[in-house]
């Protein structure tokens, strides 16, 4: 990845989306890892913070807005920092540009902003897998939500495209990697 031209700004933008529970989270921190052990100056922004609740999905491309065009430009980028729990947004965060920025979460690849991205990864692992996890971690909190949640996710990257706009695929659940079709 670090070998393809820099696309925003000086950097380079690591898109990993799909469906909740897939495995995204823990392949973004994999990449986190590596790129500290290669002295790559990294973060990590994950989407969970910017969604405008549970119904926030399908507009969080007003939150990429603030965020993505003026890294791209070099200057620092922004967005919203969501309070699950309040209800509401708290505060906004500011990104200056680094040289690896990975952005994960559901609607990280959206289209808009292709041109601005280096690698989009599509992660997916099962159904029933992803539900487990994403109960898991989330606990009851989320359990209310899921169904909900899962039909805008699948409507969002339906309407996005995602799958079919990646550079390359990863099963969650086996971790194996591969080349998208495109």
């Amino acid at each position: 990845m670090l070998a393809r031209p820099a696309t925003p700004g000086a950097g380079r933008l690591l898109r990993i989306d799909g469906p909740s529970g897939s495995g995204k989270t823990t392949l973004a921190r994999a990449v986190s890892r590596l790129a500290l052990q290669r002295q790559v100056g990294c973060r990590v922004l994950h989407m969970d913070a910017m969604y405008d609740g549970w119904d926030g999905l399908p507009s969080v491309r007003t939150q990429l807005e603030t965020l993505l065009p003026p890294l791209s430009e070099g200057r620092p980028g922004r967005y919203r920092v969501y309070d699950w729990r309040l209800g509401r947004y708290r505060r906004t965060v500011q990104v200056a540009p680094v040289p690896l920025l990975v952005l994960e979460g559901v609607g990280s690849g959206h289209p808009a902003y292709d041109h601005l991205g280096t690698v989009l990864v599509w992660v997916h692992a099962p159904p029933a897998l992803r539900r487990a996890r994403a109960l898991a971690r989330d606990g009851a909190d989320y359990e209310p939500h899921w169904e909900a949640w899962a039909r805008s996710e699948a409507e969002v990257l339906a309407r996005d495209r995602t799958p079919e706009r990646a550079d390359l695929v990863v099963d969650g659940a086996s971790g194996e990697v591969s080349p998208a079709g495109r």
